[in-house]
């Protein structure tokens, strides 16, 4: 299956679940793609002793799951992609949204 998964929320246990549920996926052989859109590209500054994002993100990378997101949503925090997470476009996600078999929401 090819799972699209759109995290738009800063709420720490939300995105944390949003990625577990991303792993799970990879490991049962799923296509996984995340775009981060609006409160969703703050994920990097959202790790706590209970919720490791900064972990699942990476386990994500290297699992070969794809991360975008949302140029304009990040350049309004005025922070910058990265390596892990390139800027991305509408279209970017509008691709994801189209070639997915499922689409959920954080």
């Amino acid at each position: 299956m090819k799972l699209g998964i759109v995290i738009y929320t800063n709420d720490e246990e939300a995105v944390w679940n949003a990625f577990r549920l991303a792993n799970f996926s990879l490991k049962k052989g799923d296509e996984v793609k995340i775009f981060l859109l609006a409160k969703g590209v703050e994920y990097e500054s959202l790790p706590t002793d209970k919720f490791k994002i900064d972990e699942e993100a990476e386990s994500f990378a290297q699992a070969g799951g794809n991360l975008y997101a949302c140029g304009t949503c990040v350049k309004l925090r005025q922070k910058e992609g990265s390596n892990m997470c390139p800027i991305s476009t509408m279209q970017d996600l509008y691709t994801i949204i189209e070639e997915s078999d499922k689409i959920v929401t954080f």
